[in-house]
């Protein structure tokens, strides 16, 4: 008795879950133009998420814009003195009609409120702001908020009409958020263009097209109205990814190297239409992710690098020596820096710092402070209610797969542990996306609160470590990328982190996966959870008449296909790796939870498997919530669920 006992202490002991699971008390922090205003969303003192506005020079603090029954999100400025943001309501469930969050501007003081897109199915919203006959439809998303040029007050920011057919054509317009006005770009569209790159003024540099199968990439040069072909490809050959284009007109793009195929960060060779032979960035093991740092005019002030973690080499010496201030006042953390007046003598910058235990504080840094003040100022902590000395530690890890692929691991667990524990293998969802980035993680958080070790680990056809390990999943499911999550368990239990007591768990993607696992390696895991999983995966590729999903007839066409498997040509396959198919397989309990209103992997899903266990005589806990999709998106319905499940897993894991 003594693991369980071990779960059961620290489950007593542990925060509550809702600590894990409600919104942030600070959720957004950005800077205003000129540096001398603090922008925030922050539900503290109020029922929903505001936007307060905190003057730096006189501490002042205003309510810019509160609503009763919507949440302020996506906070841009436009001007020092105009802001931008959208109205989503965090207490629906995610399946309900929140839909697209609109476009408000306003002034910092809270006046000329004026909303400038409907919201999706929620075109009224009781906010108290103007009404206007100028008003544009829900299917206007935000291209680019423009950096100010010196001496300016512009007023506009680039949006991008989509079209609702499947498919999804943008068409770019300049926007007035004081008038609501909108004009053309000036510049004709490419046919077939899905979506645009602008440099940072908003002009529109790069076209990126779509049509039956095949992308391409476009470019329009600093003076130039006509547009260039850059590449045309298949969906899953492009020679080079498109990333970003600087204030100086400066292209740079990703591309695959090497053996594993990690992408590099290369600046664009127009002379030899071609990436420049020397990459600007490189990240042996991991394919580079980051953003490229710039102040809207001018080349670049730095690269943002995303690699087990985040860091950013700076090449403007003013940032960098300020990177160095920071890491030194807050060692063994990661220190983001955002800046207004880059690297000026008066240059201020907001600094959220944080790490594996800590989801964050925010700072301020004016090299020119107020009379009085210092440089550095606290702003607060983005969650009050969690003590990073409660919290477990996350390390990252890189072990062999059985036929011998270099196999990324993630693994949480509790600071003072000692020896092996019971361990819940997470499986990430997508499945093509990157699992984790070093940091604070609400569920591994909470599952090694509860006593467990928790096993992450990157299987292939996951993102981020190379297109070889990427493109090693396809039609792999419930094959080699099943075995890349057991072989990380059984790493775990070799190296004395794990005990021979194990429960896989995961949603989306990563619920098939623990399905599959139980299906796999009866001998491995006493117990699965699984929500808004996969379990069919006819289902899945096919679609059907009478089910409402959102997987679009393109993506059946062109990808799936290719990624999971061919209906008629891997029809075996697709059999013998479907849950649903093998549920006479499974022996050890199961939790089922899913969105009743989920259109990304709907409820018949999960209906099936719930079936097909009962019919093998392996009645499952059947949980489902009401409005929720593919996300629950309301913190009473995840707190029960995480509660419920965190009791499933000790139930199964005692000896």
């Amino acid at each position: 008795m003594a693991v369980f006992l071990l779960a059961a202490v620290a489950a007593q002991a542990a925060p509550p879950a809702e600590v894990f699971f409600k919104a942030p008390d600070i959720t957004e922090a950005t800077l205003s133009p000129n540096g001398r205003k603090l922008a925030i969303t922050t539900a503290r003192g109020a029922k929903r998420t505001g936007l307060a506005v905190f003057d730096l020079g006189t501490g002042k603090a205003l309510r810019t814009a509160q609503f009763s029954d919507g949440d302020v999100s996506q906070v841009h400025w436009v001007n020092d003195n105009r802001l931008i943001f959208g109205v989503v309501d965090l207490s629906d469930g995610s399946g309900r009609p929140n839909g697209a969050p609109g476009l408000y501007a306003v002034n910092p003081d809270g006046s000329e409120m004026r909303q400038l897109v409907r919201r999706m199915n929620r075109p009224v919203v009781s906010d108290g702001s103007n009404r206007h006959e100028r008003l544009l439809d829900w299917n206007h998303r935000l291209l680019r908020v423009p950096y100010p040029r010196a001496g300016e007050t512009h007023e506009e920011v680039l949006v991008a009409e989509v079209s609702l057919d499947e498919r999804h054509l943008a068409t770019p317009l300049w926007l007035n958020t004081r008038t609501g006005r909108t004009r053309p770009p000036g510049v004709d569209a490419p046919p077939d263009t899905v979506d645009w790159i602008t440099d940072g003024q908003g002009e529109l540099r790069v076209a990126l097209t779509r049509r039956g199968g095949r992308l391409a990439a476009l470019w329009r040069g600093p003076g130039r109205d006509d547009w260039q072909p850059l590449f045309e490809s298949g969906l899953f050959d492009a020679p080079f990814g498109i990333h970003a284009v600087d204030g100086a007109g400066q292209l740079y793009v990703t591309q695959a190297r090497g053996k594993a195929g990690e992408t590099v960060l290369s600046r664009y060779d127009f002379e030899r239409h071609a990436p420049e032979a020397k990459p600007l960035v490189v990240t042996p093991g991991f394919s580079y992710a980051g953003q490229v740092l710039d102040a809207g005019s001018g080349a670049a002030l730095g690269v943002r690098v995303v690699t087990d973690g985040e860091t950013t080499v700076w090449f403007h010496p003013a940032l960098k020596a300020l990177q160095e201030e920071a890491d030194a006042r807050m060692p063994g953390r990661v220190n983001h820096i955002s800046c207004r007046r880059c690297g000026e003598p008066d240059m201020t910058a907001l600094v959220r710092s944080y790490s594996d235990r800590d989801p964050g504080q925010l700072w301020v840094y004016q090299a020119q402070p107020p009379a009085g003040e210092k440089n550095w100022r606290a702003v607060g902590r983005v969650r009050d209610d969690i003590k990073p000395s409660e919290m477990a530690v996350m390390e990252f890890h890189r072990i062999q797969a059985r036929d011998g692929r270099d196999l990324p691991v993630w693994v949480t667990k509790a600071a003072e542990a000692k020896g092996a524990l019971p361990a819940v293998v997470l499986v990430h969802g997508g499945p093509w996306v990157r699992g984790n980035t070093w940091g604070w993680r609400p569920y591994a958080q909470f599952l090694a609160s509860r006593g467990f070790a928790v096993i992450e680990p990157e299987f292939r056809g996951s993102t981020g470590y190379g297109q070889a390990h990427f493109r090693a999943g396809f039609k792999q499911w419930g094959q080699a990328m099943q075995h890349d999550v057991a072989d990380a368990l059984r790493w775990a239990q070799a190296d004395g982190i794990a005990s021979d007591k194990a429960c896989i768990a995961g949603g989306s993607y990563g619920g098939y996966s623990a399905l599959m696992g139980l299906v796999n390696d009866p001998d491995l895991y006493r117990c699965g959870a699984a929500w808004v999983a996969v379990t069919d995966l006819e289902l899945l590729l096919k679609g059907s008449w009478w089910v409402d999903d959102d997987t679009s007839g393109e993506t059946r066409r062109h990808r799936l296909p290719e990624m999971v498997g061919d209906l008629q040509k891997d029809a075996a396959m697709i059999t013998a790796n479907s849950p649903v198919r093998q549920a006479t397989r499974i022996k050890a309990p199961v939790l089922l939870a899913f969105g009743e209103a989920d259109r990304r992997v709907p409820l018949a899903h999960g209906k099936r498997m719930r079936d097909a266990l009962r019919e093998a005589g392996n009645e499952p806990v059947w949980l489902t919530y009401a409005d929720e999709g593919h996300s629950f998106g309301m913190v009473k319905n995840r707190v029960d669920l995480f509660e419920r499940m965190a009791a499933f897993l000790a139930q199964h894991l005692q000896p």
